[in-house]
């Protein structure tokens, strides 16, 4: 795929779609080719399907547009869907990709399954609004549509600090700040600026957390009766596996915690010696090298068992455990 643009020709509808619980480079990328097809194909018919987003990303143009739910039985030409690694994570809005006449993914994830008509898929990339930025024309990202893919660079790079970073991502970085977006302002309210409850519960997960494998590995539970105490919900505990993976001598970040259901969600980080998309993608999640994720079933200690000894293998062939 060259550009976004010949993808669009003859093109009457399209949906876009991000992953489930979608988070910064989620949001970003999406409304970025939201935006830009709104803005400069009119005679196209755009809708946006994302489940409901954090209040930090809602200053973000046509935040007020994306459809929360999927109601409608609509047959879309072209259906295109972002930061997504295969259609189980698309939630209720897999229904729009598999009804399309043609299918389009752009994502970076290495576990991406390739499951579209046409996949523009580049693991080694920083972010999908990264990606994003490559299949746009330059001259034709506004501010707004700038804002967007700087949002989703921002939290995909933990602001231009992991390992994906690149001489191009700060390039691209560089250029989308000489659109004439308050970039210091974005990283501080979308990035860096906690809620107290979320500082509470940051402090809880700390609290909770114990040292493996001769302190390689870190691991953490937070449970449903500690969110209810702190009143925070799922998108509040962004962040805290990579404060985790911030402790001196851990290789491996484990962090849990518990869904409505019972279930629980798995958040792995990793320090460079362990791949924790394979673990992931084992359990059926999936996401990078680094940063990977997955739901899991059982008791929470069973969990981190499991996850330990997958751990504990890895670093074994690096001579460590």
């Amino acid at each position: 795929m060259e550009d976004l643009a010949s993808q669009l020709k003859q093109v009457k509808t399209v949906a876009i779609a991000g992953h489930v619980k979608p988070d910064g480079d989620c949001v970003g990328s999406c409304l970025a080719t939201y935006n830009y097809i709104a803005t400069w194909f009119p005679e196209i018919e755009v809708d946006l399907y994302l489940e409901p987003i954090p209040n930090i990303f809602k200053f973000l143009k046509n935040t007020d547009k994306i459809c929360h739910g999927c109601e409608s039985d609509k047959q879309y030409d072209l259906c295109i869907v972002q930061d997504c690694g295969d259609t189980g994570r698309l939630g209720k809005a897999v229904k729009y990709f598999d009804t399309a006449r043609r299918t389009v993914c752009i994502d970076h994830h290495i576990s991406n399954l390739s499951f579209a008509d046409e996949n523009y898929i580049f693991p080694e990339v920083s972010s999908t609004s990264e990606l994003v930025f490559g299949l746009l024309e330059e001259e034709k990202i506004t501010k707004e549509i700038a804002e967007c893919i700087y949002v989703g660079i921002v939290h995909d790079t933990g602001v231009f600090q992991y390992s994906s970073t690149s001489s191009k991502t700060m390039g691209v970085a560089g250029i989308l700040m000489d659109k004439g977006i308050d970039f210091s302002r974005i990283v501080d309210e979308t990035y860096f600026a906690k809620t107290f409850g979320q500082n509470k519960i940051l402090g809880q997960a700390l609290l909770n957390s114990e040292l493996y494998l001769d302190g390689q590995m870190i691991a953490t539970v937070i449970t449903r009766a500690e969110m209810d105490r702190y009143q925070v919900m799922p998108r509040h505990l962004e962040g805290i596996v990579s404060q985790m993976r911030n402790t001196k001598g851990v290789e491996a970040a484990v962090f849990l915690y518990e869904n409505e259901e019972g279930s629980w969600k798995l958040s792995l980080r990793s320090n460079g010696k362990v791949n924790v998309a394979e673990i992931a993608v084992r359990h059926g999640g999936g996401g990078h090298v680094r940063a990977a994720g997955a739901t899991m079933e059982g008791e929470a200690q069973e969990v981190i068992q499991a996850v330990l000894e997958e751990i504990q293998e890895q670093l074994s062939a690096w001579g460590i455990c």
